[in-house]
């Protein structure tokens, strides 16, 4: 028996003596494209609306908001998933909102929003994440879907059109300065106005008051 693991330790620690070297290439290569594989698999898991609501704390709150939202039913039939939204599609971008997002986990853990009390009372510091993300990368993920380029403004109301053919224009706001409240309820946020910048209003901006 110590005759066989020693013969096997040899061949792991001494390979190309028992193996040639082409043999360890394709194996290497057939190993890295199954390991590739199954970890893009587990990432896409992780971006399916069944695994965002899979938890009662997201299900029970931000979800049940969004399915009143214009993101969630519209005339078109287009729907926004929670990825959509709150991942990045770039790869190296979205590696690090899944690090990010480990943090997830512990909060899962310690029941940190496990009550409907406990996530009002934290809802405003997690929105509040949300926000500084969407503003530091200027709301990439709503640019996804919302391209400014193609806007048509003369199918936007005046409000709407004069927002955004100048603070887009300008590059001064992103998305997120107006549109805070577009998929989920804006937070308590105290005496004073619910969001830093006006909201369009009227035929054409399909503004639902809500945000996570």
């Amino acid at each position: 028996m110590l005759g066989l693991i020693k013969r096997y330790w040899n061949i792991i620690r001494r390979p190309s003596v028992h193996f040639s070297l082409g043999f360890l290439t394709v194996g290497g290569f057939i190993g890295g494209i199954l390991f590739w594989g199954a970890f893009n698999t587990a990432m896409e898991l992780t971006n399916t609306e069944k695994f965002c609501t899979g938890c009662h704390e997201m299900r029970d709150n931000v979800y049940a908001e969004l399915k009143g939202t214009i993101h969630f039913t519209n005339r078109s039939g287009v729907r926004a998933l929670c990825s959509d939204c709150h991942v990045p599609h770039n790869w190296t971008d979205k590696i690090a909102r899944k690090m990010q997002a480990s943090k997830e986990v512990w909060g899962k853990i310690f029941g940190t929003i496990d009550t409907r009390e406990k996530f009002v009372d934290k809802r405003l510091e997690l929105a509040q994440h949300e926000w500084a993300r969407f503003k530091a990368n200027d709301s990439l993920e709503c640019r996804n879907c919302h391209n400014y380029e193609y806007m048509d403004f003369t199918r936007q109301s005046p409000r709407a059109q004069n927002m955004h053919s100048t603070y887009l224009a300008d590059k001064s706001k992103t998305c997120i300065d107006c549109h805070k409240g577009i998929a989920h309820k804006l937070p308590n946020m105290g005496p004073g106005p619910t969001s830093m910048a006006p909201q369009p209003t009227g035929p054409g901006s399909e503004v639902a008051h809500a945000t996570r």
